[in-house]
């Protein structure tokens, strides 16, 4: 095209050689960019193969992390398990003290009451003895000393 625009008549030749330059120009702004929206599909495409890969590591370390999640909250309920069993395991042990201090409060009255029944059938010949004036048992002294130990037991007793 280049070389019939210059072989035709000087007045029509400019105008046909401008527009042939701006076609040029044109083609020219074209074809770079379709070089560069070329090399940008590529990149892109590559982008994307990059990110589809690394998207399939996320994927495998998500799947990773689910399992570690999982095995956490398989232990916490186990704990929690184990917890609940200690706790149960407390308040039977706890009801069993109860009964157990319940039932020596009871032998402990029991043994109290024994204690001031032996300690009134003792009494009984003494006074039974200012009574009739005949001793039957102990004399004063016995009766005496056994009282002064009765009230050291108490004593004792009390301590505790």
């Amino acid at each position: 095209m280049d070389l019939e625009a210059r072989s035709l008549q000087p007045n029509v030749k400019a105008v046909l050689l401008a527009k042939l330059r701006e076609y040029k120009s044109d083609l020219n702004n074209l074809k770079s960019e379709h070089k560069r929206l070329a090399s940008a599909n590529s990149n892109q495409a590559a982008r994307d193969d990059l990110l589809e890969s690394g998207m399939a590591g996320a994927m495998s370390v998500s799947a990773n992390q689910r399992g570690r999640l999982m095995m956490s909250t398989e232990r916490l309920n186990e704990s929690s398990d184990r917890i609940k069993e200690s706790r149960r395991t407390m308040r039977e042990t706890e009801e069993l003290g109860v009964s157990i201090l319940q039932d020596l409060h009871q032998q402990r009255q029991s043994l109290l009451h024994a204690n001031d029944t032996v300690f009134l059938l003792l009494k009984v010949p003494y006074r039974h003895h200012l009574l009739t004036g005949k001793f039957e048992g102990k004399d004063e002294k016995e009766i005496n000393e056994e009282r002064r130990k009765k009230e050291q037991v108490k004593e004792i007793k009390m301590l505790f």
